[in-house]
């Protein structure tokens, strides 16, 4: 579960890899699914939540500052403040099954100002949607694997 928090926070780590990993012991019986499930979920929001209030006290300044060093330059983070202003929910909840989106969501997402309630609801959903797919595809997809 740490790795899922810290991965929504923004560090480059194998979210899905870790997914894939504790639902095939669930599915041997190691772990029962829905905890597993409600555990991960709870790390993504909060991880995510985490990103985003990094962004919102601070985050602006540093990616204007060093955001050229990924390509973020000033005018990108203005483009990207307009998208989110328009489309901030649905940005949230797809950037959630990208790799390096998951990883910058909570924390752009904060830094251009997206209003806190849009944010945490499409947050919700997006991390709810995202551990249903790598929890519950692999626990029952174990099964055609003999992990069952």
């Amino acid at each position: 579960m740490v790795i899922i928090y810290l991965e929504s926070l923004g560090a480059p780590l194998p979210g899905e890899s870790a997914l894939i990993g504790t639902a095939a012991l669930a599915a041997r019986g190691d772990f029962v699914i829905w905890q597993v499930f409600l555990a991960i979920w709870a790390a993504a929001v909060l991880g995510d939540t985490t990103g985003y209030a990094i962004g919102r006290f601070g985050g602006s300044a540093l990616l204007r500052r060093y955001g050229g060093m990924v390509k973020l330059t000033s005018e990108r983070l203005d483009t990207l403040g307009e998208l989110f202003r328009r489309r901030g929910a649905w940005i949230v909840v797809g950037a959630r099954f990208v790799v390096l989106l998951r990883q910058l969501n909570g924390l752009v997402a904060g830094s251009v100002l997206m209003p806190f309630r849009a944010f945490l609801a499409a947050n919700i959903v997006g991390a709810a949607a995202w551990t249903a797919c790598w929890t519950f595809g692999p626990y029952f997809l174990g099964s055609l694997f003999g992990l069952r």
